[in-house]
């Protein structure tokens, strides 16, 4: 299928003309194709992926819609299960410039950027993950206290939005480069989706343990930029969300461990178990 569409895309090129090596990430391998005057990124959805909630013709819309804001990979093409879009040449976030983004509001200002745009058309629904993460985890791991907490996330109702917008929900020094422009490119939007942008914040927050100064700097630098909202309303929605960003990450951790059987997916899901007051 990856040839069928790279022949779609280039046909000019002949098959041996294509360089194509992985690229390996927690959710999946993608492919790096290289050809004359091409340089892109080949993304497939399998059905491990359509599991944890990736869709790959969302994700192309989702991009087409974002190119006037530069933020993301420009999308080439989609056919069958693959998503082709623009390799974007950059540098990855060591830890030492992903402290220097949080903290000169680098980070903050993009995801402004982003939270200022239309809306995709792709609300998230996160009782729907919960529910499929559920199905895909490893019913040895499952308990009555899973099962308790399980139920009271379907139940409960969720916190009020204090704003619905497109948000990225994947935010990592992994998924950020530093263009040689010098400006921030957000790549791997396949979980991308409308929603609280006190969610984005909490979901960034929680999955990047940012401490409290961390925080305030990342959140004087989203109000400076016109957020309408001041730091402290905004703290207190990411508490709200917190509990929620935190389930979520670890049923996504469950489900990988029950697709893959790799450790990493345990090691990962034990802190987040332990703080939700889980066995684990």
């Amino acid at each position: 299928m990856l040839d069928e569409l790279l022949s779609r895309m280039w046909p000019g090129v002949n098959r041996n003309q294509y360089h194509i090596e992985p690229v390996n990430g927690l959710t999946g391998e993608s492919w790096r194709v290289r050809a004359p005057g091409n340089d892109c990124l080949a993304r497939e959805n399998t059905p491990q992926k359509r599991v944890l909630g990736v869709e790959r013709q969302r994700e192309y819309r989702i991009l087409r819609q974002l190119l006037p804001s530069k933020l993301a990979p420009r999308p080439r093409g989609r056919w069958a299960q693959w998503l082709l879009v623009d390799w974007l040449a950059g540098e990855n976030l060591s830890p030492a410039l992903w402290q220097d983004e949080l903290s000169g509001g680098g980070l903050a200002r993009r995801l402004r950027q982003l939270h200022r745009r239309p809306l995709y058309g792709y609300p998230l629904n996160l009782r729907a993950r919960y529910a499929v993460y559920w199905q895909a985890s490893d019913p040895d791991r499952r308990c009555p206290a899973w099962l308790r907490l399980q139920q009271r996330f379907m139940r409960q109702k969720m916190p009020a939005a204090l704003h619905i917008a497109p948000l990225h929900m994947d935010l990592h020094p992994g998924n950020v480069l530093r263009s040689v422009d010098g400006d921030l490119l957000l790549i791997d939007w396949e979980y991308a989706a409308d929603g609280d942008i006190a969610l984005e914040l909490a979901a960034l927050v929680r999955g990047n343990d940012l401490n409290a100064c961390e925080q305030q700097a990342l959140l004087r630098t989203y109000c400076a930029s016109g957020a309408g909202y001041g730091a402290p309303v905004l703290q207190q929605r990411i508490a709200a969300w917190a509990p929620w960003v935190d389930y979520l990450m670890m049923m996504w951790y469950e489900a990988r461990w029950g697709q893959t059987r790799q450790q990493q997916f345990v090691t990962a899901a034990t802190p987040l178990r332990r703080r939700l007051g889980l066995p684990f």
